[in-house]
């Protein structure tokens, strides 16, 4: 009876879904394409792993896991029902889905019916786990692998990439993470090229023909092993293995060389030089002994067919093990495997479908809390989850395909990226991404060269470059167009044609004509049409400034240029007064003062020596006056005697030489060379002052002049031709012209050449240079610049300039301005060392002299007491500077042996009052000694 009892309470525990805490046996299921490249390694893995997690008791205390592996043949539908139907048969945990695209749809059922997914091989980045919380990713990322591939492009100094890569969830997830990854690098994706999942060598190559028509030369392969080798030999094929390209394969490449090795002679020959990536996994006794296994492990296969071991087989067997020590965690925690049914699926009656056999795994929760817990080391190595579920240590081997093998020349890891050494030798280091030794070992490129290839190439689509040329109507030195034609000439397209041809590589282009022939272009309005798409290029006078940089990148400067003024000059005859010309006020001001403050400090050094500077008030200050400027011209006829005095003298007339020479030299120039003025002496005059301004018709020098000097709009003139220049500074702002021009120094120095009446006056206010524009993140603009500095290395660039912009008809050299005076700044150098020198020897003479004063008069002065005390050493102190040092001398003897003698007497009272109350002392003494 009670037997009977109990074996109906076990069928109606069983069936409502609910079993003994530790079942016998587990379900659990695995989707795989059994055929594919990664599927044929992963299924010899995951059998490995459950038959030794069978054979071992200490795991799940001899529960067995009963593995069901259907082949989903490459079918993402067949994917997603075998994954339904694992639910329906009530299995606590689902190894797979192998394919990301899967993954996506079988995870919103994991997540309801609270069934684990744990995937070795869906690394679609966007498989969140805030999305899809019972989605356990037990490979890396593919955001550290794009990381990685990021990494390699910026340490080679490429800026883009394209990206070629099947058109699923897999590829185009696996792309946006690569492009978030370039851009943190200043990179970027320049062009996309999807593939269909299972597309055809035709299709292949009508996206490869349009990659190689691009600018990029610089190609990321992200798709299926079963694909990749048709990608690489449809370019080989193409001529895309060439020298000048960059393949960078995903780890799918690593994947199939290590499966399917060796490849064969042809299939190696498709993919020489390219670079891909493996999921590295540190060395081990655990890793070494299922490699040695995998020989016997894959002689088991029904077709005999050779399969190497990847790191998918690696982390396909460590998947199960980590499912494994988590159910065993689980029943220690007293789980239990139990189901219940989905309410909501009761309502659903359509069709034949059977959703009342799905249901809810009621242990689902604990089981994942127990995976995301799982520590343990396997065959990858350390294995255990982050915060956000990722693996610990993502690290991934650098290898290029070389011959008939490859060989690694790197590795990355998330903690010191780019790096020779191991990763695991770094882990214990704190990360550390500037250190020397982040780079790779030498790489052979496709073409069998070790030259690190340019990474782009002018786009070979058939199409010209269109190159905006300015159409102008002055100074057609520069550029301009030759009447009738398409074709230019000029200074400028001299300098861009030769620039060009240096290239090593053709470039195609043709020149478009903008502005309407009868006013000069605006350059800001020419880079705005460039990048509008108007034009590929800007070529001709286009000055380099700010906010044209901010719209094009330019090229190096292939002239120096700035605003400068231009204003009228006349010439200056010389006058009465021309002799006070070669100084500034300021100048003549401060050499007068040092003179009388020389004199000074020469008279005080050598007044209590030397007779020549001794006598009477007026006399002293008459030698004063007389020393001082009799020294112009080493005239002066006072010795100095003290050391201080000649130090002094010498280095004063060393200043004065320079003096003297300067003065000759200008004053000899005003008096013999014709010299010149203007009203206006700079930028800064022309500002305060209201007059009208002239300025070149669609220079940027109008917008500048507004903008950032502040000046009105009213008082800017637009001049077109030089005739236009002449005339209106000739009338001058009485008579309709303008008080000066501003303009680019290049343009000035032109028209100048041939207007004698008029020059540059003050400084160049601006520095800037003129350039050839192109669009942004052009590599063109990159090219040019090194071809312009090789035509300035090799003279090419001085000889163009003389043939175009050399002129003699008129020649200002030795014309100097009024405002070319000898000023202060000159001499502060000398004036500064002259006048310290001063200073440090009367320094060192007055404490000199007040030792010597203290030695001789401190113990007379100490007798003195009352308020005159001060005064009384004041005159002395007086008294004594304006002594003769011998008279001091002889005055000073005899009252020292007054001062001797008084100090003996002073000793002999102290010796009697001393010995007087020594005696005292004693009769008091004894009187207290006697009897009482």
């Amino acid at each position: 009876m009670k037997l009977f009892l109990l074996l109906v309470l076990l069928a109606f525990f069983d069936g409502y879904g609910v079993f003994p805490t530790r079942p016998n046996v587990l379900n659990i299921g695995s989707v795989l394409s059994v055929d594919s490249v990664i599927g044929k390694v992963a299924k010899v893995a995951i059998e490995a792993a459950i038959e030794d997690v069978n054979a071992n008791s200490n795991v799940l205390g001899g529960t067995k896991l009963n593995l069901s592996l259907p082949d989903t043949n490459f079918s993402g539908f067949l994917g997603i029902m075998e994954a339904i139907h694992f639910m329906e048969m009530k299995t606590v945990a689902i190894i797979g889905p192998q394919s990301s695209v899967t993954a996506h749809v079988v995870s919103h059922f994991a997540n309801k019916l609270q069934v684990p997914l744990l995937s070795f091989s869906s690394t679609d980045p966007t498989l969140s786990p805030l999305q899809f919380p019972f989605f356990v990713r037990t490979s890396l990322n593919d955001l550290f692998q794009m990381a990685a591939i990021a990494d390699i492009i910026s340490y080679y100094g490429w800026r883009e990439v394209i990206a070629i890569y099947v058109d699923d969830d897999y590829g185009r997830n696996g792309v946006a993470s690569l492009s978030d990854q370039l851009s943190k690098r200043s990179c970027k994706i320049s062009y996309k090229a999807p593939l269909r999942s299972r597309a055809n060598i035709e299709e292949i190559r009508d996206v490869l023909v349009h990659v190689e028509l691009t600018e990029s030369r610089i190609l990321v392969v992200h798709t299926y092993p079963e694909r990749g080798l048709d990608i690489m030999a449809t370019a080989q094929y193409l001529g895309m293995m060439n020298e000048g390209y960059v393949w960078l394969a995903t780890n799918w490449l690593s994947t199939l060389l290590d499966t399917n090795a060796p490849l064969s002679s042809e299939e190696h020959k498709n993919i020489q030089g390219v670079i891909t990536l493996r999921i590295y996994t540190a060395e081990s006794k655990s890793k070494k002994d299922f490699i040695s296994r995998w020989n016997d492990l894959t002689r088991k296969v029904e077709n005999g067919a050779s399969i190497g071991l990847s790191t998918y087989g690696l982390y396909a067997y460590d998947t199960v093990w980590v499912l494994a020590h988590a159910l065993g965690t689980f029943f220690e925690q007293g789980g239990n495997i139990s189901f219940s049914p989905v309410p909501m699926l009761k309502e659903l009656h359509r069709g034949n479908l059977n959703f009342n056999a799905m249901s809810i795994f009621d242990g689902g929760n604990l089981l994942l809390e127990s995976i995301l817990k799982v520590n343990m080391t396997g065959v990858t190595g350390p294995f255990r989850f982050t915060s956000d579920r990722n693996l610990v240590f993502p690290a991934f081997e650098v290898i290029n395909v070389v011959g008939s093998g490859s060989r690694i020349v790197g590795y990355w890891s998330n903690n010191s990226g780019l790096s020779m050494r191991p990763p695991d030798s770094l882990y214990t280091k704190r990360p550390d991404r500037s250190s020397s030794d982040n780079k790779l070992y030498p790489i052979i490129w496709p073409g069998e060269t070790t030259l690190k290839p340019r990474g782009w190439v002018f786009p070979l689509n058939g199409r010209h470059l269109t190159i905006g040329v300015p159409n102008r109507v002055s100074f057609l030195d520069f550029v301009a167009q030759v009447p009738g034609t398409d074709m230019f000439t000029g200074y400028c397209i001299d300098v861009f044609t030769a620039a060009i041809n240096l290239l090593p590589y053709a470039v195609p282009y043709k020149m478009i004509s903008y502005g309407d022939g009868h006013n000069n272009p605006s350059g800001t309005e020419l880079i705005r049409l460039m990048t509008s798409g108007a034009f590929d290029a800007a070529v001709g006078d286009i000055a380099i400034t700010t906010n044209r940089t901010r719209m094009a990148d330019f090229t190096q400067p292939f002239i120096e240029s700035g605003l400068v003024v231009v204003a009228p000059i006349k010439k200056v005859h010389s006058n009465a007064w021309a002799f006070l010309q070669p100084f500034s006020r300021k100048m003549w001001s401060v050499v007068g003062i040092f003179f009388l403050f020389m004199g000074v400090v020469v008279w005080i050094l050598e007044h209590r020596i030397n007779d020549d500077f001794r006598g009477p008030p007026r006399k002293q200050f008459i030698t004063i006056l007389w020393f001082s400027f009799s020294t112009l011209f080493f005239a002066h006829r006072e010795n100095t005697v003290s050391t201080l005095g000649r130090f002094v003298v010498i280095l004063w007339l060393f200043v004065v030489l320079i003096i003297n020479s300067s003065y000759t030299a200008s004053l000899t120039s005003i008096l013999t060379v014709q010299q010149l003025s203007s009203p206006i002496e700079g930028i800064g005059s022309l500002i305060n002052s209201k007059e009208p301004i002239g300025y070149q018709q669609g220079s940027f020098a109008r917008d500048y002049l507004v903008a950032e000097l502040g000046i009105h709009e009213s008082r800017l003139v637009p001049l077109k031709l030089p005739e236009d220049y002449a005339k209106a500074l000739k009338d001058g702002p009485q008579n309709g012209g303008v008080a000066a021009l501003i303009d680019e120094r290049t343009y000035a120095e032109v028209f100048l050449s041939t207007h004698c009446e008029f020059s540059i006056v003050g400084k160049e206010f601006t520095k800037n240079g003129w350039g050839f524009a192109f669009q942004r993140d052009s590599q063109l603009a990159v090219d040019m610049s090194t071809a312009i500095l090789k035509l300035s290395e090799n003279g090419d660039l001085q000889r163009m300039h003389d043939k175009w912009l050399l002129r003699s008809a008129c020649s200002l050299q030795g014309a100097k301005l009024e405002a070319d005076r000898l000023s202060l700044r000159s001499f502060e150098g000398l004036f500064f060392i002259s006048g310290l020198a001063c200073l440090l020897a009367l320094l060192m003479y007055f404490i000199k002299l007040i030792r010597e004063y203290k030695q001789l008069y401190s113990e007379s002065e100490s007798e003195s007491t009352g308020g005159s005390l001060r005064s009384r050493r004041l005159q002395a102190f007086l008294s004594f500077v304006d002594e003769k040092v011998e008279e001091v001398k002889a005055r000073s003897i005899p009252r020292q042996q007054e001062w001797a003698s008084t100090r003996n007497i002073e000793q002999n009272a102290s010796t009697t009052n001393s010995t007087e109350h020594t005696e005292i002392s004693s009769n008091r003494g004894i009187r207290f000694e006697g009897p009482s």
